[in-house]
């Protein structure tokens, strides 16, 4: 409220600068034009007050009428209809005032007739009033659609920024989550191995937990912690499992989003691994392209024997808000196929600075 109210204090003092202005400048001019005498004469007095009142008059006819009316909805030939007309009775109304009922205080008392010359001096002099004014509307209201862009924008932005805690918020809870079914999984498989993949877990929750607090890290720090994620699920896969890794090209010194790609590694061994006939992984990186990563996973999948809970898709609904967060539409393209025995996810990413 208090905001509306300064805004428009300072609107009307503006308003009364700007005549004020305009007042001094007609007295000056008058008396200029006759010198004899004072400058606050009678007849510059009322010539002042009646020229400035005719022109406020089109002034605020054109901001608040024919502008709103007409200009902003575009209906140009109404608006410049309209104005044409106003100032056209500015200009009379200013020569009746000055001719009738003020003759005997003008031009010394003689009546002087109605002159097309000084018509058509005020018409233009009208115009040039509106015209100005018009400009310091459309200034005005110039800065202030900015400021209302600038106030959406960090609203837009505060409201990322929250969206985007949340779901870096839920990578933690989800990562962990499918940690401690894989500890609980090798636990009754394999028991000897669980303290050592508890060990090397214990690295990757290092990296999930301080590294994700960023927006960007550096790509060779994700691909080390993908590389080692893959490395701990081979402890808990029986060894007939083929898990291809791959990386072609030369490792850019680019940065990626924390935790962006193990949701997909983790739906690969989680849900690829159906227990029956030849099963894979196979994760490819591909860096040929300047810039830009190039990655698919691959894995063997059956509908009927994947996990079908309230939670399943968690990760990969993630990983789409966030890319959809931080990277606009051109900048990356994901793919996801799936058959009766394939899922397959390729990513095309434009790496960052």
């Amino acid at each position: 409220m208090s905001k509306i109210i300064n805004y428009n204090i300072i609107r009307i003092t503006g308003h009364a600068v700007f005549w004020l202005i305009s007042l001094a400048y007609w007295m000056i001019l008058f008396y200029l034009a006759n010198p004899s005498g004072t400058v606050l004469t009678t007849e510059n007095i009322l010539k002042n007050i009646i020229l400035n009142s005719t022109f406020a008059i089109s002034v605020y006819i054109n901001l608040y009428l024919l502008i709103p009316r007409f200009f902003v909805k575009k209906n140009y030939v109404f608006y410049g209809f309209w104005l044409i007309l106003l100032l056209a009775a500015s200009s009379v109304l200013i020569q009746v005032l000055f001719i009738y009922p003020f003759h005997s205080i003008f031009n010394n008392g003689q009546f002087t007739a109605f002159s097309p010359a000084i018509y058509s001096r005020y018409f233009f002099v009208t115009l040039l009033y509106v015209g100005i004014t018009s400009v310091l509307k459309f200034i005005k209201e110039w800065f202030l659609l900015q400021d209302l862009k600038y106030k959406y924008e960090q609203s837009e932005r505060k409201k990322l920024e929250a969206e985007l805690k949340t779901l870096k918020g839920q990578v933690h809870p989800h990562f962990l989550f499918n940690s401690l079914n894989n500890v609980y999984s090798l636990s009754l498989t394999n028991p000897d191995k669980v303290p050592g993949f508890i060990l090397k877990l214990s690295d990757l929750l290092r990296h999930a937990i301080y590294e994700s607090r960023k927006d960007f890290i550096s790509l060779r720090k994700e691909l080390t912690f993908i590389k080692n994620y893959v490395s701990l699920q081979k402890i808990r896969i029986p060894q007939a499992i083929k898990v291809n890794y791959s990386i072609q090209g030369k490792v850019p010194d680019k940065k990626i989003p924390p935790l962006l790609l193990e949701p997909f590694v983790d739906n690969a061994f989680k849900h690829g691994l159906t227990g029956q006939g030849d099963q894979y992984v196979s994760i490819h990186f591909d860096f040929t392209l300047p810039g830009i990563l190039l990655f698919s996973i691959e894995n063997t999948y059956e509908e009927s024997l994947s996990f079908n809970t309230e939670y399943k898709g968690i990760g990969l609904e993630n990983v789409k808000k966030r890319l959809k967060h931080l990277y606009a539409d051109n900048q990356y393209n994901l793919e996801i196929q799936k058959d009766q025995t394939r899922f397959k996810v390729t990513l095309k990413l434009n790496l960052k600075e």
